[in-house]
């Protein structure tokens, strides 16, 4: 490496040299193009001052004749001058002009005051039109919540059917109204309780005609909404007047049901009369604690805070039976709309955009008005603008007048004080004369300069191409060392690799060895014969193959000992090779099995899905709760099934449905409802159901019932049978249901004849009464 190292020493002693050189040819170069931009700038000075040379003999020629167009021009503008006529501005028309835009200005200042108070009336009217109108879409928002609470409990075409009715109005003899839940308004949340809880469901629904002709009209087109209709008559009963006793007072009574809510007169009639709002009463809670002094006031129906008592006197026997239930919670009387605050706001709505129709009419005039006194002042302003402005024009005309005089005696003072252009000739030539000695100097200083850089340019060349020639030679030096250097590292892995192979023989050969003397001690006898066995690999094994078969032929007894061991061998391959195939065809299965449990597996809950829903809505609507699951069991298809969970209580839990946990009565609810879950997704030509009532409480009774009648009276489905010996009287039906009553009995002869005749019911039960008196 040390003749590289004394090659690129020298090396860069070239270089620096070359670098040298290189600074000192630009240094030479700087101080040329100096000297020659001194030599520019001198050049031009001297071509300048031979153009002013040049110039000043023309200007001494042209002198005379500038000096007499001066006195000439002098002599013109001080004529002109004298000839100007005198200008006098209008100033009484223009004060005139003043006058009657201060006046203008007075009016329009007035105008946009009349103006501004009426933008700020019309936007204080218009801010209440926008209020009165945001409060009358509240108020039809909460008519909206109450559909979507009726929509949300079963009644799932109320929309379509109420926007019929609003479509059809103009069609019906008289008005109608409905459904009743948005006729209805309580102001107090616990009557809301109490109302919603006496008055049956169907009734919110309804619609309610006071036209015959309307409720056959009605009930027509009502059928694809499967709604009820109620119709009021003509003739209205008179009502005892309300009124609180000394007793009741005392007992914490103080208001009847019929007098807790505002409603049509038309709708507060029906729910009277259907419902015997007027004879249910409203306590407190100290009526609670005395509930039983209620009968003996002459009251059969009595709601407190927390209860709701209800006595009814036996037709036959004459005893008196109570019921005692608690009060629910309102689901559908949430949100109340006052009707009279209703017309309220539309009769303010429309005053106020009377209101906003006038102030925009005036405003318009106003605004015209000011626009025409705008106008006028704008014209009176153009005018008095001209006036003003020809003044200043003549004005500005004389000044100009006078300032030309002025310049032109100016002028002519200048040249008459101009030197002598001789003189100024003289001094010319002497500075031309300085600049040309200065050139010659710089000329010298050039031409040496130009002399020493062909002597650094001759250095730096030398110096280069001896740079240049030692880099080649160092190139070549690293380009043998790199050759030298790659073929030892060559080597070097050669070495380490045969080092490495005789280190994995040794270690072979002792490992070897080891095992032998494990085997037998290397005795000298056995030194000798190892001596004496061949030394070839080959040959050794052709050798202990030898020995093998001496050895089997001396201690093989059996000859076939060595077939059986073979085809056991054989036989345990056979079996290994068929146990795996088994195990692959078993996943294959396995994998068959979770692709048809992914195809059916997610139908089925599904399915189960769909069931729960509508089992858990008709749950829902009875006030209590239900749910439907599926019962998987991984693989064990057989133990899959339907758990049906449901709670009774509010405080309790859901339990799976099972004669532990809950009653009769509750088992046959639940049963009927999974049966009508089940209606949607089973396709039957009819249903027969015996005596699901028997067992249950009135109050879930009339609930299933209103589930089964709702069911069965849905479009396209199968005819359903009830089997019972008797119902709950005031049911609600639909008109897709009709009573086959069976009568037997040893007093059937004179009832039938009622109903041959066409009596009704009332006549066949006076008869009943009769017969049992």
């Amino acid at each position: 490496m040390e003749p590289i190292e004394e090659k690129k020493q020298e090396k860069a002693e070239r270089d620096a040299k070359c670098k040298k050189m290189n600074g000192l040819l630009g240094d030479n170069a700087n101080k040329r193009m100096k000297l020659l931009d001194q030599d520019n700038r001198l050049d031009v000075q001297v071509r300048g001052k031979y153009n002013e040379m040049d110039d000043f003999k023309k200007q001494e020629e042209s002198l005379q004749r500038r000096i007499s167009k001066a006195q000439e021009d002098l002599r013109t503008a001080e004529l002109e001058l004298a000839n100007l006529p005198p200008y006098e501005p209008p100033r009484d028309k223009i004060d005139g002009l003043g006058s009657k835009i201060l006046e203008l200005q007075d009016a329009a200042r007035e105008l946009r005051s009349q103006k501004s108070e009426m933008e700020r009336s019309l936007d204080r009217n218009r801010t209440a039109f926008r209020q009165c109108s945001d409060k009358l879409k509240e108020m039809e928002n909460a008519n909206n919540k109450r559909l979507r609470a009726l929509q949300s409990s079963g009644v799932e075409k109320i929309f379509e059917a109420y926007n019929w009715v609003q479509e059809h109005q103009h069609q019906f003899n008289k008005s109608v109204y409905g459904p009743v839940l948005l006729e209805v308004n309580v102001s107090n949340r616990i009557h809301a309780d109490y109302l919603e809880d006496h008055v049956p469901f169907y009734a919110w629904k309804a619609f309610i005609t006071q036209d015959a002709t309307d409720r056959d009209f009605l009930v027509r087109n009502m059928r694809s909404f499967n709604l009820p209709v109620l119709n009021v008559a003509d003739e209205r009963p008179s009502r005892v007047p309300f009124k609180i006793t000394e007793e009741m007072r005392m007992l914490g009574i103080h208001s009847r049901l019929d007098q807790v809510f505002d409603a049509p007169d038309a709708v507060k009639e029906v729910l009277i009369n259907q419902f015997g709002l007027d004879s249910s009463y409203i306590g407190s809670r100290e009526t609670d604690k005395r509930a039983d002094e209620a009968l003996q006031l002459g009251i059969f129906d009595l709601w407190t805070p927390e209860n709701h008592y209800r006595w009814k006197k036996s037709r036959y026997g004459g005893h008196v039976s109570g019921t005692v239930e608690s009060v629910e919670h309102s689901r559908l009387l949430l949100c109340n709309v006052d009707a009279g605050e209703v017309e309220r706001l539309k009769s303010q709505k429309l005053e106020l955009e009377e209101a906003v129709s006038a102030f925009e009419d005036n405003l318009r005039a106003v605004k015209s008005e000011l626009k025409n006194i705008e106008d006028q002042g704008a014209k009176l302003e153009k005018q008095r603008e001209e006036i003003i402005n020809e003044s200043l024009l003549e004005k500005k005309r004389r000044r100009e007048m006078e300032g030309r005089v002025r310049q032109r005696v100016i002028n002519m003072k200048s040249l008459e004080r101009e030197d002598d252009l001789d003189s100024i000739a003289a001094k010319l030539i002497d500075q031309i004369q300085a600049m040309k000695l200065k050139r010659f100097q710089l000329a010298l200083e050039l031409k040496n300069l130009l002399i020493d850089a062909v002597a650094h340019r001759r250095n730096y060349a030398e110096h280069n191409m001896a740079s240049l020639e030692l880099g080649l030679k160092i190139k070549e030096m690293e380009a043998n060392v790199k050759h030298q250097e790659k073929f030892a590292m060559q080597a070097s892995l050669h070495y380490e690799y045969c080092k490495k192979e005789t280190e994995e023989c040794r270690r072979q050969l002792e490992a070897a060895k080891r095992h032998a003397e494990s085997v037998a001690i290397i005795t000298p006898e056995l030194e000798q014969a190892f001596c004496e066995m061949p030394s070839t690999i080959e040959e050794l094994e052709a050798a202990i193959q030898d020995t093998i078969s001496q050895a089997n032929s001396i201690l093989f007894l059996n000859h076939n000992v060595l077939e059986e061991y073979e085809t056991r061998q054989k036989k345990i391959e056979s079996l290994s090779k068929t146990q795996e195939m088994e195990e692959e065809k078993l996943s294959n299965l396995i994998d068959e099995i979770n692709a048809l449990k992914e195809r059916w597996l997610p139908t089925l809950r599904s399915l189960v899905s769909q069931i729960n829903q509508t089992f858990s809505r008709n749950f829902q609507e009875m006030a209590v709760a239900g749910e439907v699951s599926l019962d998987e069991h991984a693989m064990d298809f057989d133990k899959y099934g339907i758990l049906i969970k449901v709670k009774f209580r509010e405080t309790g839990q859901l339990q799976v449905l099972s004669a532990h946990h809950q009653s009769g009565g509750e088992r046959s609810v639940s049963t009927i409802l999974y049966l009508v879950s089940l209606q949607d997704l089973t396709n039957c030509p009819f249903r027969v159901v015996d005596e699901i009532n028997q067992g249950m409480d009135p109050i879930n009774e009339r609930k299933m019932f209103q589930q089964l009648v709702r069911a069965a009276s849905q479009p396209n489905t199968p005819q359903c049978f009830l089997l019972t010996p008797k119902l709950l009287p005031n049911l609600e039906y639909s008109e897709a249901c009709s009573i086959l009553t069976v009568m037997n009995g040893p007093w059937i002869e004179q009832p039938s004849k009622a109903w041959s005749g066409g009596e009704c019911w009332r006549s066949v039960m006076g008869l009943m009464e009769e017969r049992c008196r």
